[in-house]
């Protein structure tokens, strides 16, 4: 049962939760319905109950549509996470019968982010078969806005990073690099790394992270002058096949192991003291952790 601080006299029962996630996730009372197993008039009449109950409209409603109010969005969040923690105090109480069980949610930026996921999952996982794991990758704004949501329990980000209601942990150091397509003559330089002079003038392939135009720039010769940007890329699939369309030079963190050189691009360091993307853990200091993922944080602090 869910307190009254909800609102009314009545208690709010968890199906009244589920019944509006359903009609807020189809935007339909009849395909709602459906997915419930339930007619449609209880299922109207569930939700009626919990709008008198609330003292508010969560729906607006006509004959053609179905959207969510103001307070059907914010009600919609608190929702899903009431549901969430159902689910998740289940997955504890469970695991501390028959073993460690729970679901870990984990966004990562992609670069070296994936690679470290992948060890740490691999060696908890050993010991603990039957956690699961949802993963999600993005940017790092991305990221922070889902951990502000309560989206992901934890998730590896880039520097910069500032946040008071977020803490961290530094978990890796790489070199940014340049991703030179074959038909640049700056591929064909013997050395393994490129001085940021050498890049000033190329057309630049760049993360979408809006900071990292002025990062880029302070390498260079001179930081007022403007980089000469043709794209702007989230994704390291992109990053890679741009580069080997030779649309330009890509910036992009090392990734040693990850992105790898082939017979259309070449890949060498930026030789610029601080030409280096670091990697952050970071979780909320707002929200409650489960068994799970307290253990999972616990196993990552000692591999590092």
């Amino acid at each position: 049962m869910i307190p009254e601080a909800f609102g009314g006299d009545k208690l709010m029962e968890l199906r009244h939760i589920r019944y509006f996630m359903a009609v807020a996730e189809e935007m339909n009372f009849t395909r709602a319905a459906e997915k419930l197993s339930i007619a449609q008039p209880p299922l109207s009449r569930q939700i009626k109950d919990l709008e008198e109950e609330l003292g508010a409209r969560l729906f607006e409603r006509s004959s053609h549509s179905l959207r969510l109010t103001e307070e059907g969005i914010l009600f919609k969040q608190y929702a899903s996470r009431i549901l969430e923690l159902e689910s998740r105090s289940k997955d504890d109480i469970a695991g501390m019968a028959v073993g460690l069980r729970g679901r870990i949610s984990i966004a990562t930026v992609e670069g070296y982010g994936p690679h470290l996921l992948a060890g740490w999952i691999s060696g908890f996982h050993e010991k603990n078969p039957y956690v699961q794991y949802d993963l999600w990758t993005g940017t790092t704004d991305e990221i922070v806005n889902r951990i502000h949501k309560g989206l992901c329990d934890m998730a590896v980000v880039m520097e910069p990073f500032s946040d008071p209601d977020v803490s961290l942990i530094k978990v890796h150091s790489e070199p940014w690099a340049a991703i030179i397509p074959k038909s640049d003559p700056l591929s064909r330089v013997r050395r393994r790394s490129v001085r940021p002079e050498e890049l000033a003038d190329k057309e630049l392939i760049i993360p979408s992270r809006a900071s990292r135009r002025a990062e880029f720039a302070s390498w260079m010769p001179d930081p007022d002058k403007p980089l000469n940007i043709v794209c702007r890329v989230a994704h390291l699939i992109n990053v890679r096949e741009l580069a080997r369309a030779g649309v330009g030079i890509a910036i992009f963190p090392l990734a040693e192991g990850v992105m790898e050189e082939d017979d259309r691009i070449a890949v060498k360091r930026i030789d610029h003291p601080d030409a280096v993307a670091s990697y952050l853990l970071v979780w909320s200091k707002n929200r409650p952790m489960t068994r799970a993922v307290e253990e999972f944080l616990e196993y990552i602090e000692q591999t590092l």
